[in-house]
């Protein structure tokens, strides 16, 4: 199994077309099922945090003044992932902050983002919900640091990672659950995820 790259932010809001920010950025590198490198810095964008994402993430104005500027940090992580494709929970929230962020550092930025949620939305309909807590929970997986920091964040959502490529292979028996893989099965609807499976098994026409 090829390696990945499973990054998540900690942000002043929702979106960059809103004027937010990246406050936190945390990537684990993962190679067949074990974490093998991290990298995880605050980072300054020069933009005020508000109150409610302090409350939620306990990252406060004072600590990402102390933090390298946003430029930095982002042109660091750049050169961490490489060219390792991305993963992360939600994934379109933190792509667009990827984006955004190492555009305005000025550095390129060609990766292909999978998403555990829509893959977990897909493997397990059944699941209370598909925040990345709930799913922790779901299949009993280790919690690991605090919640709504970015580096406890992409810990467990590798872990959700394993956990689905795993089932992939042991339950569905698909045989090259890759990056790729979770890239076409996002891309499939709910009543087709039987027959895609099948057909990914060499079961299918």
């Amino acid at each position: 199994m090829s390696r990945i790259a499973v990054l998540d932010f900690e942000t002043t809001g929702l979106s960059p077309d809103d004027g937010d920010r990246a406050t936190e950025v945390a990537i684990v590198l993962t190679e067949n099922g074990a974490v093998v490198d991290r990298y995880q810095s605050l980072m300054y964008a020069g933009v005020r945090i508000p109150s409610f994402i302090t409350d939620l993430t306990g990252i406060t104005d004072a600590m990402v003044r102390a933090a390298p500027p946003a430029n930095v940090v982002m042109a660091e992580a750049a050169r961490f992932v490489g060219a390792t494709p991305i993963v992360a929970h939600n994934a379109s929230f933190d792509q667009r902050f990827w984006l955004s962020e190492l555009r305005r550092a000025r550095v390129p930025a060609a990766h292909s983002f999978a998403c555990t949620l829509l893959a977990s939305r897909r493997l397990y309909p059944e699941a209370p919900n598909h925040r990345l807590g709930t799913l922790v929970e779901y299949h009993g997986l280790p919690r690991t640091g605090t919640a709504h920091r970015a580096l406890a964040d992409a810990e467990m959502a590798a872990a959700l990672l394993d956990r689905i490529l795993n089932d992939l292979r042991g339950q569905h028996g698909v045989r090259h659950a890759d990056h790729g893989l979770l890239m076409r099965l996002q891309a499939v609807s709910r009543a087709a995820v039987p027959a895609f499976l099948a057909k990914e098994a060499g079961e299918g026409p």
